[in-house]
């Protein structure tokens, strides 16, 4: 039986093909993977985990970017909803250098990637010291910090607090969900 081998894309040969695509696109090390639309949930959590990162990074070394710029990923690209980055990059620059935190908002057609293979990818990143995956539909973080031994893991609930020690930053839980009315679970 003869199998038909597939030609993959290489990361740069990607990046060329995306410049002139009108939609956002991850690339999984193989192949491009479309970027859909999302919920208003998961934008207003967005954009209160932007809000609220900004305005503690303001002035310091870090920064806080959204959906717009690439994290480079061993072979791939990933657009994460959000990241913190301390290293300088240029104005017109598509891919960060060196994200220290990532965030992921959780959606039904993305959390089992968000949750397995963009885990591992962010966490074979030597500058990646805290992944945060949110959920949309209760005020809930999986928390995945880099420790001496390898990875800690932590849940947090609407109560809580997200320290964020490598950036000096503590975000309540509740002001990244603000404005939405979600369940609570209590842990």
């Amino acid at each position: 039986m003869s199998q038909v081998r597939r030609r993959t894309m290489t990361p740069d040969e990607f990046l060329a093909w995306e410049a002139n695509q009108e939609l956002k696109w991850e690339f999984n090390g193989f192949e491009p993977v479309a970027m859909t639309g999302g919920t208003d949930a998961h934008a207003a959590i967005q954009a209160n985990v932007i809000i609220a990162l900004g305005n503690r990074l303001r002035g310091k070394p870090c920064y806080v970017r959204g959906s717009e710029i690439k994290v480079r990923t061993g072979l791939g690209y990933r657009y994460p909803d959000a990241f913190v980055s301390c290293t300088p990059v240029a104005r017109d620059a598509t891919v960060t250098a060196e994200p220290v935190v990532i965030f992921e908002v959780m959606s039904e057609s993305t959390s089992r990637t968000d949750r397995t293979t963009k885990l591992l990818e962010y966490r074979s990143l030597p500058s990646v010291l805290r992944y945060v995956m949110l959920e949309q539909d209760q005020a809930v973080a999986t928390v995945f910090t880099r420790v001496e031994t390898g990875w800690g893991l932590e849940r947090l609930g609407a109560g809580d607090v997200l320290l964020m020690p490598e950036i000096e930053v503590e975000v309540p839980m509740s002001e990244l969900y603000d404005g939405l009315d979600l369940a609570s679970p209590d842990f």
